[in-house]
């Protein structure tokens, strides 16, 4: 079975005038799981241009939408396991701003994180097996992440999946989750054209309003696992 994982990000990461950042996405466990979402989120999305009297050139991305049309496109996801990470800018150390390259790796490292908590609670529920993983499929809206930037998130997910991780002073080893997979297949992608990255704007958008309205603890946790960052 392969895992697919999509995924966007809503909010700066900018401590100086932002509170929060946030990745939302989807995890389909296999392509009849991936194909039965993306069918669901094509009708719900073609019922929407209907309404709003717009072609298939107008993209429904969160910025463009009112809050009922959101949740319509979000309750259309209803059936399926999503995950996201809220980041909390404020109380993170300031050295982590200090460059594009370490606020890159941070952002890398809790992505990681999020994804990877996700799964386990996934591999807890009984929802899949590990040795029932061949590969781990991730599209990522494109932004301005440089081309090495891309290949060490990769490189990171599939250390992290694939073969197991040393903490710092390399005392400590963290197994993988599935050692038995072939690989990890990072993209970046245009939501325009990637209709599951576009469904994950509208998670990351609707993560990053219950952060910034304090009611990420009443949402509805069924088939959605959140981590806030940094650990307490």
């Amino acid at each position: 079975m392969d895992i697919y994982v999509y995924s966007d990000e809503s909010g700066v990461f900018d401590v100086s005038h932002n509170e929060y950042f946030v990745f939302g996405g989807l995890i389909l466990l296999g392509k009849e799981d991936k194909d039965r979402c993306e069918h669901y989120y094509a009708h719900a999305e073609k019922v929407l241009r209907k309404n709003k009297n717009v072609n298939s050139d107008f993209e429904l991305k969160a910025t463009k939408l009112c809050n009922s049309e959101k949740a319509q496109l979000y309750r259309s996801l209803n059936g399926f396991i999503k995950f996201g990470v809220v980041i909390q800018q404020k109380d993170l150390h300031s050295k982590i701003f200090s460059s594009k390259k370490t606020k890159q790796r941070y952002l890398d490292f809790a992505y990681k994180i999020a994804l990877k908590r996700a799964l386990l609670e996934i591999i807890k529920q009984g929802k899949v097996k590990v040795d029932d993983v061949d590969n781990i499929h991730v599209y990522v809206d494109e932004h301005t992440t440089a081309t090495d930037g891309k290949y060490e998130l990769r490189e990171a997910l599939e250390q992290e999946f694939k073969f197991g991780t040393f903490n710092f002073d390399y005392r400590h080893f963290f197994e993988p989750l599935f050692p038995t997979m072939n690989g990890v297949d990072l993209r970046y992608c245009d939501s325009a054209s990637v209709r599951l990255v576009r469904a994950s704007d509208i998670i990351a958008n609707k993560l990053y309003f219950l952060a910034r309205s304090n009611q990420l603890s009443s949402c509805s946790k069924d088939n959605l696992h959140i981590e806030i960052l940094p650990d307490k």
